[in-house]
């Protein structure tokens, strides 16, 4: 995604089981090679996890 993802977009680059197609490629982004998700981000649900990254972003705009 050129010009960056906008929050709630998903990425081009998941799978349909939501692995990166592009881990460990010299392609991919550096957001996304820094980017360390911790066991309280992630929680017990893809929800959980898309709730959490949705008020990092509101946090971080």
């Amino acid at each position: 995604m050129p010009n960056g993802k906008p929050a709630g977009v998903r990425c081009v680059q998941l799978t349909p089981d939501n692995r990166c197609a592009i881990f460990g490629l010299p392609e991919r982004p550096l957001v996304c090679i820094n980017f360390r998700a911790e066991p309280e981000m992630c929680g017990d649900s893809a929800e959980h996890a898309l709730a959490y990254l949705h008020h990092l972003e509101l946090m971080t705009s």
